[in-house]
């Protein structure tokens, strides 16, 4: 379109633009003769969101090009938050907003950089008194490793200040896995004053465990397996995707990404072109992102009671981004896009390839065998990815969007790496919040907790100003006139039309979904307004109590969903300030009144994750006990019971409602014909009854010394959007494309005559 700006304006900032917008700063705190200034954030002020809609429909050309700012002046209490144009590129006009912020008047702080997580360390190593006392634990400074964490639950004595506490490790060499050595060590460190205010150590110095658990490959103290066969992905033609600047397109998709300091990866304007609608893009997602996660730790005692980091707030998920590398975290055709945040002195710093785009086979996409001709249409399907992975001191989270060719929208997290370890208390010989995974090793209870927000259009005309978010749970019918059989099971909707209606978990008992839809749009042949559903993972919500400082922080936790009115700059689900903050100031104040969602442009903001617990059943009354070697099973259950196969069991079956004499002791009800038990699996019954006891993802020996890749997501599928199936479409896969023989080229002419399958069965009967 004529007269457009070369960049899209939620293009990322690029480092030119870093540095503008750092020089626009610097000038004005000059002329207000400020302090130095030490640069915390420069990131894009994303315009509201009617602007972008007028300028996505062509109603307007351009829109301003705005930098966030975020400035510290230490050892001053305070803050900076400016706001710089950069079109006008003259930085000593350019700043269009200055406001200076209050520390002590702020519950929660600016997030500490990665130059703010190394000056906490090299405070640490430079107090004399910590050097003594590692010292005293017979260990070289130089052999100490230093993790800097933000401090949760902060004392009131300690309040005022900008705080980080760095947890200590022996570490015998440069590639030596220092979680297998935890120290006793962790001083508290004021940022601004740069000294050591605290040092927590028992009482005694103990003893640091030494034994070696390594995963370098130069280091490990086991010979390699023999390799797999090599599996080559390679795409010849080229990729299916088209990428201008941060636009692609694939397979009917297309979409805009962004990046920033904060969330790492940002998806914008997400639509499909539907080719029943004469080729119309229908827009499905105007915003998505994970824009917070909580980690927090269970052991009570200090100075792990400190433990628990909300870490796109506390560090910044993109700051803390990969540079990827082809053939490692990405396999196949690839596309990377450059990550751009900045540093302390206001420089840009260039994450490369800190974003991964390529596409991949996902399997079966649809099938269907015709018995009777024995001929078989079958497609397999593709997956757009769009990735980034952050490290997060000792975790590793690795970020997947995936756009699918039947309409999905998807979303997995990985979790790898380390666990955070710590030697036992003092007072205990056997760890009662946590596992030990190596000879005095202990790795504490903790959980996942990732926040999704959410931003749907679902191809309505205003930007999803009239959606309606919905609760659907499916219902059995009782038996009686309408139901005679008792087989009759019902979807029950309810519409959720206020902010405390909305507050909801996840029931993997009633199969509950949550529907976004379209009244002003109908399917065709349902009649029913047009939709997409959100498949909720399952796991609990916050473990902690709800007087808890955690549930304080982070109140996001403690539903699976929360439903707000749009409004413009409410994006972090505990504020924007989380960093050692003792409140929420985001969805406890946005929810605080029960305002409609009718009408109100609903945004969803979706808590998932997992738990990583030892694995303990409540109750000690001998859950099953001996299996009867024949027969029907035993029934332990209570009115709680909840309906859901264990994954790794499917065989076991637990009931939504119970009514067997034999109830009130425990909190499942396990129905099991021993005969329908595949052979060798009746030893893992009591196993499996402890699992769906806890409901949680259990930490294992097998996670340490790193951790295989743990995984959840979501979905949001399509609901009566599209006619029928969006991928019938989808053309057989070409035979030359494949090693071996393919299925479309031994059934590609079809079947002309059907064969008589009744004769054929008279005959072999």
């Amino acid at each position: 379109m004529r007269g457009r700006p070369a960049l899209h304006p939620l293009h990322p900032l690029s480092a030119e633009e870093v540095q503008l917008a750092a020089a626009a700063c610097r000038s004005h705190a000059a002329r207000l003769q400020l302090p130095p200034l030490r640069y915390n954030t420069i990131t894009l002020q994303e315009p509201p969101k009617q602007q972008l809609l007028a300028y996505e429909s062509g109603q307007v050309l351009s829109l301003p090009r705005l930098a966030f700012c975020i400035l510290q002046t230490p050892p001053e209490f305070a803050f900076y938050e400016a706001l710089v144009d950069l079109r006008s590129h003259v930085s000593t006009s350019a700043v269009v907003s200055w406001v200076k912020l209050n520390g002590s008047q702020l519950d929660g702080q600016p997030l500490a950089t990665p130059d703010d997580c190394l000056l906490a360390e090299a405070i640490a190593r430079d107090d004399p008194q910590v050097q003594q006392m590692v010292a005293a634990r017979g260990v070289s400074f130089s052999a100490v490793a230093c993790d800097p964490w933000a401090i949760h639950a902060c004392p009131d004595e300690w309040m005022g200040r900008r705080l980080m506490q760095v947890f200590m490790y022996y570490k015998d060499g440069p590639d030596d896995n220092e979680y297998a050595h935890p120290m006793d060590l962790c001083p508290v460190v004021d940022l601004n004053e740069k000294k050591v205010i605290h040092v927590d150590a028992y009482p005694t110095p103990p003893k640091i465990p030494l034994k070696k658990a390594n995963y370098h490959r130069q280091l490990l103290d086991k010979p390699f397996r023999p390799p797999a066969k090599p599996l080559m992905i390679t795409q010849p033609q080229g990729p299916s995707f088209k990428v201008n600047g941060h636009h692609i397109t694939w397979q009917k998709w297309d979409f805009r990404i962004g990046f920033n300091g904060r969330e790492g990866l940002v998806l914008y304007d997400i639509g499909y072109r539907d080719e029943d609608q004469g080729g119309r893009r229908r827009s499905v997602v105007h915003r998505a992102s994970i824009v917070e996660m909580c980690v927090p730790y269970g052991d009570p005692r200090p100075p792990y009671n400190r433990k628990s980091a909300l870490d796109a707030g506390d560090y910044g998920l993109g700051f803390a981004a990969n540079s990827l590398e082809l053939g490692c975290d990405c396999l196949g055709e690839v596309t990377y896009f450059d990550g751009v945040v900045s540093d302390a002195a206001g420089e840009p710093v260039i994450i490369k390839n800190a974003v991964c785009l390529h596409e991949e086979d996902h399997g079966l996409l649809w099938k269907h065998l015709d018995y009777r001709t024995g001929y078989a249409e079958v497609r397999r399907g593709r997956r757009l990815v769009v990735s980034f992975i952050m490290t997060a001191v000792n975790y590793e989270y690795c970020f997947y969007w995936y756009l699918y060719q039947d309409g999905t929208v998807g979303c997995d997290i990985k979790l790898t790496g380390i666990l955070s370890t710590s030697l036992l208390s003092p007072d205990e010989k056997q760890p009662s919040h946590g596992t030990l995974v190596g000879a005095g090793v202990n790795a504490a209870h903790h959980q996942h907790l990732f926040s999704a927000r959410l931003d749907l259009v679902v191809d309505d005309e205003q930007g999803g100003k009239d959606l309606v978010v919905c609760e659907l749970n499916a219902q059995q019918q009782p038996t009686g006139p309408s139901n005679p059989a008792g087989n009759g099971f019902i979807c029950q909707e309810t519409e959720l039309t206020t902010v405390h209606q909305a507050q909801r978990t996840a029931a993997p008992e009633l199969n509950r979904v949550w529907r976004i839809k379209n009244p002003g749009k109908q399917h065709p042949h349902s009649g029913q307004p047009i939709a997409y559903h959100l498949y909720p993972a399952q796991g609990p919500c916050l473990l902690a109590q709800p007087d808890s400082a955690v549930a304080k922080r982070a109140f996001f936790t403690t539903k699976n969903l929360f439903v707000t009115p749009y409004q413009d700059g409410q994006l972090y689900p505990a504020g924007q300030y989380v960093f050692q903050s003792q409140n929420d100031t985001g969805l406890k104040q946005w929810t605080q009144e029960d305002r409609s969602l009718l009408g109100a442009d609903p945004v969803l903001w979706y808590t998932f994750g997992v738990s990583k617990a030892l694995l303990k059943p409540r109750h000690s009354v001998g859950l099953l006990g001996p299996l009867p070697s024949a027969g029907w099973q035993r029934h332990v259950c209570d009115s709680d019971c909840w309906h859901q196969a264990h994954h790794a069991l499917p065989a076991v079956v637990v009931s939504a409602r119970c009514s067997h004499a034999l109830a009130a002791t425990t909190s499942v009800c396990v129905h099991q014909k021993l005969s329908d038990l595949p052979c060798g699996t009746r030893g893992v019954i009591q196993y499996a009854v402890h699992v769906m006891l806890q409901v949680t993802h259990f930490v294992r020996p097998e996670d340490y010394p790193v951790m295989p890749c743990d995984q959840i997501g979501f979905l949001l599928k399509p609901v009566g959007f599209f006619v029928c199936n969006p991928a019938i479409d989808v053309p057989p896969e070409d035979p030359a494309h494949s090693a071996g023989d393919c299925c479309n080229a031994a059934g590609a002419a079809g079947s002309s005559k059907l064969p008589d399958v009744s004769s054929d069965i008279m005959s072999r009967l």
